[in-house]
């Protein structure tokens, strides 16, 4: 029998291989299930525990057989929710210069402890946080030539306000590297403050 059809009449309705696998495990047995079904999750990248509580209850798993999973994923190291959020401040402030205010938005929406989000974008200072900033600027500015002044001042500002730099740290990065372009500045923090 050609393989194709061996598939179509071994699975009917072309489903994937995981939701496969789930399937096949006894619906008598939710906790080899919930095991699964994190393994799989964590495979291709780190999960917080909310996020895999949240897979395990959409999956209809019990929340006594989740949390005892999840619970022994935590105690062999595979949860790991404060080494989650380390890892994410290092990368996306890094790869991606976002400031500590988005950084703990992300982190929030991914379920993290409050306490472990303020350990981890703790590791970042001012001082570092200024210094991409203006990273960010020195890129962006080239692209803005040409534009009238307050136009420059709004869309580079407004770019690190949407990384998450607080309205004073942006305008005072990007006042400082337009006047080292030789921009007259003079008046620009009155319309926009």
């Amino acid at each position: 029998m050609p393989y194709t059809q061996r598939r179509r009449t071994e699975e009917p309705g072309g489903s994937s291989d995981s939701s496969r696998a789930e399937r096949e495990l006894s619906p008598q047995d939710p906790a080899e299930r919930a095991r699964a079904i994190c393994l799989r999750l964590l495979t291709g990248t780190p999960r917080t525990r909310k996020q895999l509580a949240d897979a395990l209850a959409k999956r209809e798993i019990p929340d006594e057989v989740a949390q005892e999973v999840l619970c022994r994923f935590e105690d062999v190291g595979l949860i790991n929710d404060a080494a989650f959020a380390d890892a994410w401040v290092e990368s996306r402030h890094h790869g991606r210069g976002l400031a500590r205010r988005a950084l703990a938005r992300e982190l929030r929406t991914k379920g993290v402890d409050a306490a472990l989000i303020d350990d981890a974008v703790g590791q970042l200072d001012s001082d570092q946080e200024e210094m991409t900033a203006r990273e960010l600027i020195a890129r962006k500015l080239r692209a803005t030539r040409g534009l009238e002044r307050d136009k420059r001042l709004r869309r580079l500002a407004g770019m690190l306000a949407r990384k998450g730099y607080s309205e004073g740290m942006a305008l005072r990065v990007v006042r400082q590297a337009l006047e080292e372009e030789g921009e007259d500045t003079e008046g620009l923090d009155e319309g926009f403050d």
